[in-house]
């Protein structure tokens, strides 16, 4: 038995019937969300480069399972190397493992480009935030056909809790939030995962609050860094954004050392050796063996060990991770390829809204009433006269699309000669 976790950590909301179940309530977890369709649909949703576009690249599904992983090895590493933990006594890996593979579960299609272009359509409605999204999943939506949540537990709840800051909290005035929130409607499933322990007066909304974290949620956020710091340069290459040429030519420019033996300085060479993926592999290895625990007193640690250890990443090692993101950032991110098709996604992502706002939240079209929606959509939000929870349903369906699906949906509707009655609606 894992003394690790205490009752306090396994509890869920409703009842589960534990002594019937041969599998550990974190196992449980796991399994309930890899058959979700929410977890389905990440295979077809952007992680750099569009998803469908090429085999090779890679989408939200397989950098999920590259950060679970990643955070299961952090797990392994710590149990063999950190004193505070040992046989009896240590991070469950099953617990990291579904709190790293549900991480991005809420993130719309297109990318952050689609993160952030229905926050801007969600902006008199509460916004929108692909974390706040998985949570709203999690705890309400996941199973798609009832539309209800899967019980998780509150460890699991709170791992994924990488932020603890509502959108109202960080509003001023007419400017919103640009990310990095929950929604308000939030508050109490925040309360719940905290147990009802206030924050300290000194843990202020925005990045102090949020750097409170559980251990789970801790490591999860590490294996995201190193898989993004490290796992996208490869599909980065591969595509052509990242040659020699160029990465030498940014490092100057930022006046980052690019010579033999510092970061870049190894990428290129990899890049020149065609050795890039023996470089990723390679390196994150050492990103993981970069951790270690350190032991930490407050509000929450005498309630759950999940809150007595802060991960400490060894200071170079997170600093060439910076670099890293950095440069994917500024020569892939913000390239002139990629800024036209997140514009593309944002115009059909926009256009999509229109139409919905018009028919669903609003209703005032005028006109003909068109059924656009699956039934069992409209007819959930068809049920409710409040417009915010109309909106809040209308955003659920946009996030849930692929890129093919919102793609599709787009050309069904504004392009004449795309699409037949016999095509799959939903």
């Amino acid at each position: 038995m894992n003394r690790f976790y205490n009752a306090f950590d396994i509890e869920r909301t409703m009842e589960w019937p534990s002594e019937d179940d041969y599998r550990s309530p974190f196992q449980v977890d796991r399994d309930r969300v890899l058959h979700t369709p929410a977890f389905r649909s990440l295979q077809s949703k952007t992680q750099v480069f569009w998803s469908g576009e090429y085999d090779f690249y890679r989408t939200r599904l397989t950098h999920s399972l590259e950060v679970a992983q990643i955070g299961r090895s952090i797990c392994h590493w710590l149990k063999h190397q950190d004193p505070h933990l040992d046989d009896q006594h240590y991070i469950d890996p099953e617990l990291v493992e579904v709190i790293c593979l549900s991480h991005d579960l809420g993130h719309p299609p297109f990318g952050h480009a689609g993160e952030r272009s229905l926050n801007h359509l969600m902006r008199d409605y509460g916004g929108f935030e692909g974390n706040a999204q998985t949570l709203r999943l999690l705890r309400d939506r996941i199973f798609s056909i009832k539309q209800t949540g899967m019980n998780p537990t509150r460890a699991f709840v709170d791992g994924v809790l990488k932020y603890k800051t509502l959108w109202s909290e960080l509003k001023r005035g007419d400017q919103i939030p640009e990310h990095h929130f929950i929604y308000d409607s939030q508050v109490n499933d925040l309360d719940w995962a905290m147990g009802g322990v206030d924050f300290p007066t000194e843990l202020t909304p925005g990045k102090r609050r949020d750097s409170f974290k559980s251990i789970e949620c801790q490591i999860m956020d590490w294996a995201d860094d190193t898989a993004y710091s490290l796992n996208d340069l490869s599909d980065s290459v591969r595509a052509g954004f990242l040659t020699v040429s160029r990465v030498e030519r940014w490092a100057e420019s930022v006046g980052e050392p690019c010579g033999q033996g510092t970061p870049l300085g190894d990428l290129v060479d990899a890049i020149r050796g065609d050795r890039v993926e023996p470089f990723a592999g390679k390196r994150i290895g050492r990103y993981i063996q970069s951790a270690r625990m350190e032991e930490d007193v407050n509000g929450m640690s005498a309630l759950t060990n999940r809150y007595k250890f802060r991960l400490v990443i060894d200071p170079e090692v997170r600093a060439e991770s910076k670099i890293f993101k950095r440069l994917a950032y500024e020569v892939v991110f913000l390239s002139p390829e990629l800024k036209q098709l997140e514009y593309k996604g944002n115009h059909m992502l926009e256009r999509l809204w229109q139409v919905l706002d018009g028919f669903y939240v609003r209703a005032d079209l005028g006109g003909p009433q068109f059924q656009i929606l699956p039934e069992a959509a409209a007819r959930e939000i068809e049920a409710t006269d409040d417009m915010h929870v109309r909106a809040r349903l209308v955003c659920d369906f946009l996030a849930s699309m692929t890129d093919g699906y919102a793609a599709r949906m787009y050309k069904r509707l504004f392009i004449p000669d795309f699409g037949s009655i016999g095509d799959l609606v939903g």
